[in-house]
């Protein structure tokens, strides 16, 4: 699982991700009204939105389409040459799809494909936020204002993607982007790999690689913001309820990272974490933590089970493949 002495920080952050949605106008209203997101900018399909901590002018992007699921994951590079220098991996791979001209707050970017088909790509041009006069903060350090819209979320921090082969995912994103492996989930004495979280910074995880159990590929588990504090995430539970969003799990504590969370769907069905606490990675020599059956019981920190969708549900949605057998894989919290 170590394919260097010397640590790759190419990859400085996630910067953006797109979720693709059939409800374009009510997925509007959740992450706008009711998470209290920013609209920036309208470009044909699409809508692109940031959180009030987000420094880039653009995280989230919104885009109409028949089916809910991830678009295009994008990683900021750490310099030109990084960028380069990532573009000429991943290439060798085969799985390099070339460059474009970039998107909305973005230059240049070198696009390609996971070994489970999620579109990703690499860029380092990135047009930084600049806020009006209207949602300037007196804080000089902070983009935007504390606007007291909805949940306010802070800024995007993670997502988690499911895959036919985790450990073939796992190993590309470590060996050709440098990420470092932070957590694990094997079962079966080691052999089945259910679950790997990694990260290229100190945060816990900005991917998540997630066993999928219908065997589809290119799927989305879920997408998470961030709130300051776990008090949050209880208020957020309040203002999901009274706007009638439907609350899968939490709020609850992770095992692994031990954050604080909470999942809804957003009205194009994509599973949305409220997601503060968690620990941090500063060590350059990390043992990444190995959980097994007995030690993950459901994956709840306080112990309470989670429902069969949580394993079973992904967008697009697999209606007509199986369920996980619950002798195989048990409904455990995977992230």
């Amino acid at each position: 699982m170590t394919y260097r002495t010397e640590l790759n920080q190419d990859i400085a952050h996630l910067g953006n991700v797109e979720l693709l949605t059939p409800q374009p106008e009510r997925s509007l209203w959740y992450f706008k009204d009711v998470l209290g997101m920013e609209e920036v900018h309208v470009q044909g399909g699409s809508v692109y939105l940031r959180g009030y901590g987000d420094y880039a002018a653009s995280t989230l992007k919104l885009t109409a389409a028949p089916r809910a699921g991830v678009g295009c994951i994008s990683w900021r590079a750490a310099s030109p040459e990084a960028l380069q220098r990532r573009a000429k991996a991943i290439d060798s791979t085969g799985l390099g799809l070339g460059w474009s001209d970039g998107d909305f707050g973005r230059g240049a970017s070198y696009r390609f494909r996971d070994p489970d088909g999620h579109l990703m790509e690499i860029y380092y041009e990135e047009t930084k936020y600049r806020a009006p006069d209207a949602l300037r903060s007196t804080l000089k350090n902070l983009p935007q204002k504390y606007i007291g819209r909805g949940a306010n979320v802070r800024r995007i921090d993670h997502l988690a993607v499911l895959a036919r082969d985790v450990a073939a995912n796992r190993t590309f994103m470590q060996k050709h982007l440098g990420f470092r492996l932070r957590e694990q989930v094997l079962f079966e004495n080691g052999q089945l790999e259910l679950g790997s979280w990694l990260s290229t910074v100190p945060t816990h995880h900005q991917i998540a690689y997630v066993k999928d159990v219908k065997g589809a590929s290119g799927r989305l588990h879920h997408f998470s913001l961030w709130v300051d504090n776990r008090e949050d995430v209880l208020r957020a539970a309040d203002i999901l309820v009274e706007n009638g969003i439907f609350i899968e799990a939490g709020p609850s504590k992770h095992n692994n990272s031990q954050g604080f969370y909470l999942y809804s769907y957003e009205p194009g069905g994509n599973r949305i974490e409220i997601y503060s606490g968690s620990f941090l990675v500063f060590a350059p020599d990390w043992e990444p933590v190995l959980w097994n059956e007995e030690e993950r019981g459901t994956g709840v920190y306080w112990g309470a089970e989670l429902p069969e969708s949580f394993i079973n549900y992904g967008t697009p949605d697999v209606t007509n493949a199986p369920s996980a057998p619950k002798s195989n894989i048990p409904v455990f919290d995977p992230y």
